[in-house]
């Protein structure tokens, strides 16, 4: 789709955003209670997608990210999970899930489930899954989704019911169909640890859509379809996928061309994106865009940070202000991502409820930078400069264009010499488990776990937050705690807009970007439309050729 320029760039940059509204499917789907969740029996011939993304781990307690969870999606079931084209939550093995006190969400498990290694999977899984999840609290793991959680009771062998700190609260059941929700069994995971990849594949400990029947971490993985699973989206339309990984996206690009694999997803360049739309051999497809781009503050270890020799609470404040002074984000999203990104001056990308855009009002002029309000912000603090700063990009991650976009970002900072920035980079693996301790500032990128505006703010900003970057303030963790159990829709969406507001005001993350979802498969490949909705999990079970 060709992308207009001026005042149409937003409309078309975040493509598919009116898609967060929708409840059904593009094309044929499983029914609610899963009884035919494909085209009618799987036929299509293997699928192969190809990815730049890496698995971190297969333990939901242990990872957080995009290529571990987009695996996750096809092995594991969910109590609740979204049908392909929509995002809102229905029952996948459970039977029933309401709230049957304001603080009591109780489910009902399917009858006779069944894990592929042959074990029961009942309400005591389920327990499991959630209480090690609290317990292992690993800091690259998605605990920190479930703050309202009190406790887990499991009464019989298909009821479950969670008991919440908050009642009535309105994010629940979408956190059931997010990166904390995947079941696993019991009888394969500890209790009080991340379990390794290769033990989970000899485990069998699998029950969504597929089996894993061959792995190779970050290299190769075969899937079969599993013919016990019972959930929402019923039989895939194929009965063997592959996911392929590359190191480097013009092997990708190249692959996906030739017909080496049927779909690219994540990450192509944007050249790259724009140089297939011509190509006749395959279709370019877009989806509702969730995603944001942005730059963590570690709170400890950034200039004058807590655990600094020259700790400075106003000074540290500064050094942010003034780094949100002198980005120009719109010079970013176009020579960059030309236009296929845009401008981010929210903590909410434009789209959902309750998204207002506070950066663009409090920091630089009229959303450009500004070099001195930046100037003027280090000196009212008596900060000298330039500002040594040290800021980490990942480069195998967020796609092959990362490096010319922290380009641009030092380039910006060290203009008028207010900033020297030490600029570096460190592959993935290493990346995810250094970021929380090493880096006084670097790039992250978020990929919405549910389509409500709240998985934007408690990851991030809520006490003992995934980013794990020191900030805490008591006053938007309370309102964050309040804005989840509103049930006023009205109330609600100011809410989430004054913590917006209020965070804008700390900056503990500098947001850049909001992108949309793409997806290039071969001409023949057809079902990529309709996983490319808001509830952003990409699911093999919809791709046939």
């Amino acid at each position: 789709m060709a992308r207009k320029k001026n005042g149409m760039r937003l409309a078309a940059a975040v493509i598919g955003i009116s898609a967060l509204t929708l409840t059904g499917c593009t094309g044929p789907a499983s029914n609610t209670d899963g009884s035919d969740g494909g085209d009618g029996g799987a036929t299509s011939a293997p699928i192969t997608l190809g990815t730049t993304d890496k698995v971190t781990s297969l333990d939901p307690a242990g990872s957080y990210d995009n290529g571990s969870f987009m695996v996750m999606n096809q092995i594991y079931p969910f109590l609740l999970n979204s049908e392909p084209g929509g995002a809102e939550p229905k029952n996948d093995i459970a039977e029933s899930a309401e709230f049957t006190t304001p603080t009591d969400y109780t489910v009902k498990l399917k009858a006779g489930l069944k894990w592929a290694n042959g074990n029961d999977l009942d309400s005591k899984d389920v327990k499991h899954s959630f209480d090690r999840q609290v317990k292992i609290n690993d800091p690259n793991g998605p605990a920190s989704l479930l703050g309202n959680l009190a406790s887990v009771e499991a009464p019989d062998a298909t009821t479950v019911v969670f008991k919440l700190k908050s009642g009535n609260d309105q994010t629940f059941p979408q956190v059931l169909t997010s990166p904390v929700g995947p079941i696993i069994d019991d009888e394969v995971f500890p209790a009080d640890k991340v379990l390794d990849d290769e033990e989970i594949i000899s485990g069998k400990a699998f029950a969504g859509q597929y089996t894993i029947e061959s792995y190779a971490k970050n290299s190769l993985i075969s899937f079969k379809a599993f013919d016990g699973y019972q959930g929402l989206l019923g039989k895939p339309a194929n009965t063997d996928a592959n996911i392929k990984y590359y190191a480097d996206a013009n092997n990708l690009k190249l692959d996906v061309q030739q017909g080496n694999i049927d779909v690219a997803w994540r990450s192509l360049s944007p050249t790259d994106v724009e140089d297939l739309s011509k190509d006749s051999k395959v279709k370019v497809h877009k989806g509702a865009g969730g995603e944001l781009r942005y730059i963590v503050f570690n709170f400890d270890i950034m200039p004058y940070g807590a655990k600094t020799k020259d700790a400075d609470d106003a000074k540290s404040l500064a050094v942010r202000q003034a780094a949100a002074n002198l980005l120009d984000r719109e010079a970013i999203a176009k020579q960059v991502y030309k236009d296929t990104y845009i401008p981010a001056y929210s903590y909410v990308p434009q789209g959902f409820t309750g998204a207002i855009e506070p950066l663009k009002e409090m920091y630089g002029e009229n959303g450009g930078p500004s070099a001195d309000k930046a100037k003027k912000a280090l000196a009212d603090a008596g900060v000298k400069t330039p500002v040594d700063l040290k800021l980490q990009y990942n480069p195998d991650h967020y796609g092959p264009s990362s490096g010319d976009e922290y380009a641009m970002v030092k380039n910006q900072l060290e203009k008028g010499g207010l900033f020297k920035v030490d600029l570096q980079s460190t592959e993935w693996v290493t990346y995810q488990k250094s970021r929380v301790t090493d880096y006084p500032a670097y790039q992250l990128g978020w990929f919405p776990d549910y389509s409500d505006a709240d998985n934007f703010l408690t990851p991030f900003f809520a006490k003992d937050n995934f980013l794990g970057n020191g900030y805490n303030n008591a006053d938007v963790d309370k309102m964050i705690n309040e804005q989840r159990v509103e049930t006023d829709r009205d109330k609600r969406t100011t809410m989430i807009e004054d913590i917006q507001t209020k965070v804008a005001g700390d900056l503990s993350t500098l947001p850049i970007l909001q992108g949309a979802q793409v997806a290039v498969a071969g001409a023949d490949v057809t079902g990529v439309e309709k996983t490319l909705d808001a509830s952003f999990k990409f699911r093999l079970g919809v791709l046939a050729k």
